[in-house]
């Protein structure tokens, strides 16, 4: 169940950890803690993926070490046994990159959802949202790391003759051609020889909520022979749309870990000097 409907955490709002995870990209001008502080759902708690991803390293939204990830999670007061519900308020559906977070540091698959639609979906619904700040009180996590859920470029690059693994990446049809620039200022065009293209918004309906298994069937089917393959790898821009593709292939296929390539374009496209 690694999507629950807006009426199901309704019912179930005392009893689950709700995470904010809106992320903006930069040209939008928004801010995802901003607006949390005006609006969110009550019991929220705002988790920033700037902040919470590597920073000693010239790429976006990298995986943090596992002691920096133990203190980011008992600072949010979340419990190993708590039930998760990762929503967001933005276009790229960010909530299920923190999804991906929690699954690669070691927490139980069946207890990290992703809200489907988001806090759109929950406003329309005219369902309670407050500016109220929540009250946490710190736990004491703890994490491990299923370093088989993440390829590196070494990895990548090998793949290319020894195909192991299928790479699909997210990015729009004109980025993946290469027939666009990349918004990403020193990368090239293109993409990585032998991969796939799934742009993620295939797998969303115009008002962001995931389209039904017998839709997204039919769009992975487009490049996947055998939609109960395990061994693939999702890439994007910079980790984050990746993760969209993986969520809407698990919804298909129950047995799929999500893996995905974490430095993806920013790192494999980077212009070499």
């Amino acid at each position: 169940m690694s999507l629950v409907e807006t009426d199901w955490l309704e019912k179930n709002i005392n009893n689950v950890k709700i995470i904010d995870c809106s992320w903006h990209m930069p040209q939008t001008k928004r801010s995802g803690l901003e607006e949390y502080k005006n609006q969110h759902i009550p019991n929220s708690i705002f988790f920033d993926l700037d902040s919470n991803s590597k920073k000693e390293i010239n790429l976006p939204h990298m995986l943090v070490d596992q002691s920096d990830w133990t203190q980011i999670v008992s600072k949010m007061g979340i419990k190993n046994e708590d039930e998760i519900v990762v929503y967001d308020n933005s276009d790229v559906i960010s909530s299920c990159r923190c999804w991906f977070n929690f699954i690669y540091f070691g927490h139980n698959p069946k207890l990290v959802h992703v809200l489907n639609g988001g806090l759109k979906k929950w406003i329309k619904e005219n369902k309670e949202i407050t500016n109220d700040v929540t009250n946490i009180e710190l736990s004491d996590y703890k994490s491990f790391e299923k370093k088989e859920l993440v390829k590196n470029k070494e990895q990548v690059d090998l793949n290319i003759e020894e195909k192991h693994f299928k790479v699909i990446d997210a990015r729009s049809k004109e980025r993946f051609d290469g027939k666009v620039s990349e918004p990403r200022k020193g990368l090239r065009s293109g993409n990585i020889k032998n991969s796939f293209c799934i742009p993620f918004n295939l797998c969303l309906k115009e008002d962001k909520t995931f389209k039904s298994k017998k839709d997204l069937k039919l769009i992975f089917e487009n490049c996947l022979k055998n939609i109960n393959e395990k061994n693939i790898v999702f890439s994007c821009g910079s980790g984050v749309t990746a993760c969209v593709l993986a969520l809407a292939y698990s919804l298909i296929n129950d047995k799929y870990h999500p893996c995905i390539y974490d430095g993806s374009w920013a790192e494999y496209g980077i212009i070499k000097i």
